[in-house]
């Protein structure tokens, strides 16, 4: 992930998202990724990857993270897959959220 304000993105997922984390040196954050899953979609445009965070209540998450000041940065939109949204990260980026509708691979 690159920023325009590493420090306070850092602080970001380390005190609003709670991820824990270590410090590598000099305040290098390394944090702990939550269960992941990855899908490859095909394209007729440059190759690419994208980061979504899940959660089991986008309503909920966003709600907690309004009460912490964070901005939603688009509507919930359903993808028929999901529901997704984004919210600002302090660097000035878009971190995607999104509530699945389909099975997932976390507990394999």
């Amino acid at each position: 992930m690159f920023s325009r304000d590493a420090a306070a993105d850092r602080a970001f997922l380390r005190d609003v998202l709670g991820l824990a984390h270590v410090d590598s040196g000099d305040g290098w954050l390394i944090f702990k990724a939550p269960p992941a899953e990855m899908a490859v979609h095909p394209t007729d445009g440059e190759s690419g990857h994208e980061l979504y965070l899940m959660t089991d209540d986008l309503a909920g998450t966003l709600a907690e993270l309004a009460g912490q000041g964070i901005e939603t940065t688009e509507e919930t939109n359903d993808q028929g897959w999901g529901t997704v949204a984004g919210v600002r990260m302090p660097g000035g980026g878009t971190l995607r959220i999104y509530e699945p509708r389909h099975p997932t691979a976390l507990d394999l």
